[in-house]
């Protein structure tokens, strides 16, 4: 059997997988296993911070799986512990909860959200609001979180708690807030999966407003957004607020499991011995490899990753069979008028990887693309999004 029957034959059957097997590849360019290369502008769902088979990032996870692999939470460990110190001291948190994935972080985050709200206020304050067409992930929990039904129908009954409040209308949100004991309000800076879809500055500042009022916590998902996605460290930070919970996962490890809880002031203390745990939080090399991620996402990368957006944006902007471009940095989203199956195609078919959400193609090359492959994609997809193509 070749790669795809044998997948087919004795993988779960959970992906639409495209018609490729990628072998290899360095930085932003991927081979298949016909030596074809295709520019890459998913990052393995924005995992790939710095491309594939980084040089400095491989160096890092060496280094340490030539010390130790694993350990679990009964010891000690350096590499967790410094990147603890790294993420506290960038996002301006006081404590990290280390786990494997975003979905475990925003389990994390929830957990923590009830265990405060109960012991200030009272168990009845459980239930989280969170955004319609939001999307926080796959476990039975964070499928509660997700604002999307078309999630939820084949897996009711889901955990309880949860409510959805219309994304960027203030109203049904301050409607939401009265209308339950509320501990925590949680959002995506930018709906990822939604649709890369922006929140609005004066939505997101309306929910610190009630959160401080009421004293409910607000927990900002950034398992898509976060480190260096949008163009600044976090997305929360175009915004102007400081959350009471950050959850991260994705291009925090740069290729490798990796997913953070990162605890404000308010909760720092709420999570005690016995009360949450993971036997592969906190991987020394996972976090070697974060290290090596976040030490390199600096304001000269960023101010880059910021251009680039602004040449995406205003090449695609313009371009022919485009209706809308969405989103910030390097996380966006391309409405076309043509079938967004049909530019993934094409595109796919000249050379260039591109991804989907909703009804967009959706843009997460790494942040250091080189501008030359960067241009050669654009104008690929640019192509591909013309009527007639």
């Amino acid at each position: 059997m070749n790669v795809k029957q044998k997948d087919n034959e004795f993988i779960a059957a959970t992906y639409a997988r495209f018609p490729l097997v990628i072998s290899a590849g360095k930085g932003s360019v991927l081979t298949d296993e016909n030596g074809k290369e295709y520019i890459d502008l998913g990052t393995g769902i924005a995992v790939n911070t710095f491309g594939v088979a980084d040089n400095e990032w491989i160096t890092a996870v060496n280094e340490q799986l030539n010390k130790i692999q694993h350990t679990s939470n009964l010891y000690y460990t350096k590499p967790a512990a410094d990147l603890a110190e790294i993420l506290c001291h960038r996002a301006g948190m006081k404590k990290v909860f280390f786990s494997n994935s975003g979905a475990e972080a925003n389990e994390c985050a929830i957990k923590t959200a009830r265990k405060y709200a109960a012991e200030k206020k009272g168990t009845e304050y459980n239930t989280i609001i969170t955004l319609i067409n939001s999307f926080h992930g796959r476990t039975v929990t964070t499928l509660a979180a997700t604002g999307q039904e078309v999630f939820h129908k084949d897996f009711l009954p889901l955990t309880e708690g949860f409510v959805y409040a219309k994304a960027n209308d203030t109203e049904d949100l301050r409607q939401k807030v009265r209308d339950n004991k509320v501990a925590a309000i949680m959002f995506e800076p930018i709906q990822g999966e939604g649709g890369v879809i922006p929140l609005d500055k004066e939505f997101v500042a309306a929910i610190a407003e009630m959160a401080k009022e009421l004293d409910i916590l607000t927990i900002v998902d950034e398992v898509q957004t976060g480190n260096g996605r949008t163009g600044k460290l976090y997305g929360y930070m175009h915004y102007g607020i400081t959350p009471d919970i950050v959850t991260t996962a994705k291009g925090l490890g740069g290729g490798l499991p990796i997913g953070a809880t990162l605890l404000g002031e308010k909760v720092q203390n709420v999570l005690t011995t016995g009360s949450h745990g993971s036997t592969f939080g906190g991987n020394p090399v996972c976090c070697a490899g974060a290290i090596n991620m976040m030490s390199r996402i600096d304001d000269e990368l960023l101010s880059d990753v910021r251009k680039k957006s602004a040449y995406i944006i205003n090449e695609l902007s313009s371009a022919k069979g485009v209706k809308s471009v969405t989103g910030m940095g390097l996380m966006l989203g391309i409405e076309t008028e043509k079938d967004v199956n049909e530019v993934i195609e094409n595109c796919r078919k000249n050379g260039v990887l591109v991804i989907k959400a909703k009804n967009k193609v959706r843009l997460l090359p790494a942040l250091n693309i080189p501008w030359k492959e960067l241009q050669t994609a654009v104008e690929v997809l640019k192509k591909a999004c013309e009527i007639g193509e």
